[in-house]
């Protein structure tokens, strides 16, 4: 059987069975789950190559499948993170009803985003996307009546963003006569500016959805922060890279054929979209109380660098894109499985009411802090490696106002550290509370997953070649040549940041502690609380607050507050309140009374003879 079909029906007969599952035991509904993924991820590792290709004839439409270079990367990120997720969703989920129902869209996502990156005709990976949607919906809405209306919301924008990509397919198809991407790609540059701007402005609104582009991002921070977190890393991490997919079509390939490509028109407004969208959603992330909320937003800030990568169009900036691409799939799936933890043993994710539980979840800890380092973009992490080369990829790229896109887009990864803090000091760090002594270590099945992954961002912080091997050659394939080193970053000027003694370095000071905590550990000394350290042995009166999670960043928020007082949900509001007191007088004037319409009538007819 083909490889490409064989693992879209594992991952299919892994949702119908994990369905199925629920009704001898629920929690062989996850293991179903996991199983089935594992089994896609072996075949695709170890079978799948270019050579596989398939062809489906549907009543005169011709459905194909194949795999290069670039759907390649993208279907190892999704299967490589699904894995572990997976595994860490059978002890999240454990306790919780309908985990058949649950289960079942879980799978069904992950089959719908390998269809996405298998199809080469728009038709297939227009259905696989709707298949997407509605599976990931149906989660948002898992939980009860309040994601309800978050589902609705995310909907009514999916909606938006479907009808776009349908538009464009059509219009693509009656202009060129095929449904077929690589015709799109070759043909783009015979068409019209007129009609290259309105393929590309709806392939743009399409992608841009999923992406969470301001001002297409509203229905983000509240379907990431609802959805059990045993999606949400699944949500946040590889179903908007089904965006970023779309958009390196467009950016990279479509739009490089075109007249459009050589204005820049297009690559400033969605360079600066980028930048403003991770601008603003970092600013909305560093006052947030709740971690889910916190890293809702911090997606959507992160997602903007991408844009901002791909928008650039150089082969560094567009190497830096899909390099952070794959490790903001690994940290913000690693952290949002993080905070599932914390809200399975201490049962809130407020960070102003819990706090300080590193002694007690240590292992989880260790995750959030390596997943942290590299969101902010510090080495010897791999969010460095990504940020290094977007920064010098705006400098270099030879468009003015890029200057002030690197501003922009320091001040947004500036910023960063101020959440970055704040999530971990709210969290783990601060003053320990007696009502969360009971808190222990998450369980192993979901500690594991998080700890290796974790640790992976180390290895491609250290060793990045290893992710820029497949990035060149998805580049290559769209046409785009770049060189890079196993373990050197350069720049234009001759400087050079080797990256060797400085992971030689951290992991020498992390065995050196390591050994230090283990036998310490064994000695018979008296065990000293943190409050003890925070009050140098005094005793403090039940009255006095020993830490200072509330308000946390008050004098930042009032900073910023004139930039955050009006949301994006304000003008939807507006809008739509003015579409509905549209609709109400169209709806005075068409009544249904044929006397009145006689009348309007008589008045046009009147006006013409005048």
């Amino acid at each position: 059987m083909n490889s490409l079909l064989l693992i879209i029906l594992i991952l299919l007969g892994g949702a119908i069975f994990a369905f199925l599952a629920n009704r001898i035991t629920p929690i062989l509904s996850g293991i179903v789950s996991f199983l089935s993924i594992g089994a896609a991820a072996v075949i695709f590792f170890l079978q799948v190559s270019p050579a596989d290709t398939l062809s489906i004839p549907i009543n005169g439409l011709e459905l194909q499948w194949g795999i290069n270079a670039y759907s390649w990367l993208f279907g190892a990120m999704v299967l490589g993170l699904s894995i572990f997720v997976a595994l860490y969703a059978i002890a999240f989920m454990q306790g919780k009803d309908r985990l058949g129902y649950f289960f079942f869209n879980f799978n069904l996502s992950i089959m719908a985003m390998m269809g996405i990156v298998f199809s080469t005709d728009w038709i297939s990976l227009f259905i696989f996307w709707e298949i997407m949607t509605w599976s990931s919906f149906l989660i948002v809405i898992y939980a009860g009546i309040s994601e309800g209306r978050v589902g609705t919301k995310y909907m009514i924008f999916s909606a938006i963003g479907g009808y776009s990509m349908f538009m464009a397919i059509l219009v693509s198809n009656s202009l060129l006569g095929s449904f077929q991407i690589a015709d799109l790609v070759t043909g783009f540059g015979t068409l019209s500016l007129g009609n290259q701007a309105l393929i590309g402005i709806l392939f743009m609104v399409a992608f841009g959805v999923k992406s969470a582009v301001m001002p297409l991002h509203v229905w983000a921070p509240r379907a990431y922060s609802d959805s059990p977190m045993a999606f949400t890393a699944i949500f946040s991490g590889l179903l908007s890279k089904m965006g970023v997919f779309g958009m390196g079509i467009l950016m990279v390939s479509v739009f490089a054929q075109g007249t459009i490509g050589q204005t820049f028109i297009f690559s400033n407004v969605l360079a600066w979209l980028g930048a403003i969208t991770s601008v603003i959603a970092t600013f909305y992330a560093v006052i947030q109380k709740d971690a889910k909320r916190l890293l809702a937003y911090s997606s959507i800030a992160q997602l903007g660098y991408i844009i901002v990568g791909l928008a650039i169009g150089t082969p560094l900036s567009i190497m830096a894109a899909l390099f952070l691409a794959v490790v903001h799939a690994i940290f913000k799936g690693t952290l949002f499985m993080v905070v599932g933890a914390v809200e399975r043993q201490a049962g809130t994710t407020n960070m102003e009411e819990v706090g300080a539980l590193i002694r007690k979840m240590p292992w989880t800890f260790m995750a959030a802090l390596f997943s942290i380092i590299a969101l902010a973009g510090v080495p010897p992490l791999g969010g460095f490696v990504g940020k290094w080369m977007l920064y010098e990829s705006l400098i270099t790229s030879g468009f003015g106002s890029n200057y002030f896109l690197v501003i922009m887009v320091f001040l947004s990864s500036t910023a960063a550290f101020l959440y970055s803090y704040r999530f971990l000091f709210g969290l783990f760090l601060g003053q320990e509370e007696p009502e969360y002594d009971h808190v222990k270590e998450a369980p192993a099945i979901m500690v594991i997953p998080m700890v290796i992954l974790a640790l992976s961002l180390l290895v491609l912080g250290a060793f990045p070649g290893l992710l820029f091997e497949p990035i060149a050659n998805a580049m290559d394939f769209m046409g785009v040549h770049v060189e890079w080193n196993m373990t050197v970053l350069s720049n234009v000027w001759g400087d050079t940041v080797h990256m060797e003694p400085i992971w030689t370095s951290i992991l020498i000071v992390f065995v050196l502690a390591a050994t230090f905590l283990t036998f310490k550990n064994r000695k018979s000394t008296r065990y000293v609380t943190t409050k003890d350290i925070h009050t140098s042995g005094e005793i403090p009166e039940a009255h006095e607050n020993l830490t200072y999670a509330v308000d946390f960043y008050r004098p930042f928020e009032r900073a910023i507050e004139p930039v955050l007082r009006r949301k994006m949900d304000h003008y939807y509001n507006r809008f739509g309140e003015g579409m509905e007191s549209l609709f109400g007088f169209l709806r005075k004037i068409y009544t249904g009374n044929g006397q009145t319409y006689a009348v309007y009538v008589i008045i046009f007819l009147s006006i013409l003879i005048l």
